[in-house]
């Protein structure tokens, strides 16, 4: 009797801990729906700063040029996106966005960055080693002509229990052969965070 009611009261308190234990979880459309939990960088973010910067990219007057004077789209490749705020960022995230933004425009061409070519490049060799007759030539690889960099910056400005977070996304597009910036542009984002007085 004394072990069934040790074993009742073990599985009691088991059950008490893990009901007060449960965590509230729901999901949500990060596409429509904005939450911003701590003010940080955050998702929204990255979407709307990349929606902006790549809208200006792809409708700038010398990525049109390049496609009337040398009657094709441009090649581009995105660089380094560097990351100069005050707290950890994660700019691959930034640089897939930008990716994927500017080959959905569908009008600038893309080709793979330096670490994905070198993986292509090995499965080429592999394949001319064996399997010669079907083997894809290493030589006929698209340049790139432009190059897409970046730099992502925070600044706080605080007083007392209020802050102003800002963050600012600069983007620059290059000409690989030349050097020259054929265009650049910034996105800004700033959020108030009011944060509540600590109760003695």
């Amino acid at each position: 009797m004394k072990k069934i009611v040790t074993l009742f009261l073990f599985c009691a308190a088991f059950a008490f801990f893990s009901c007060g234990s449960t965590s509230k979880i729901e999901r949500y459309d990060s596409t429509t729906a904005v939450k911003d939990l701590s003010g940080y960088w955050n998702e929204n973010d990255i979407r709307e700063v990349c929606e902006v910067l790549i809208s200006g990219c792809i409708s700038s007057p010398r990525v049109a040029n390049f496609n009337k004077t040398n009657g094709r789209k441009p090649v581009a490749i995105i660089g380094k996106i560097s990351n100069k705020s005050s707290e950890h960022i994660d700019t691959a995230m930034v640089a897939k966005r930008f990716q994927t933004a500017i080959i959905n425009s569908d009008v600038i061409r893309f080709v793979a960055d330096s670490e994905q070519r070198l993986e292509l490049r090995a499965e080429k060799a592999d394949q001319a080693e064996n399997a010669y007759e079907t083997a894809k030539s290493i030589g006929n690889e698209l340049a790139a002509d432009f190059m897409l960099q970046g730099t992502v910056y925070s600044h706080v400005d605080m007083d007392g229990t209020e802050s102003v977070r800002t963050y600012q996304v600069d983007a620059q597009l290059i000409d690989i052969e030349t050097n020259e910036i054929l265009w650049q542009d910034e996105k800004t984002i700033s959020k108030y965070i009011k944060k509540s007085a600590k109760k003695l």
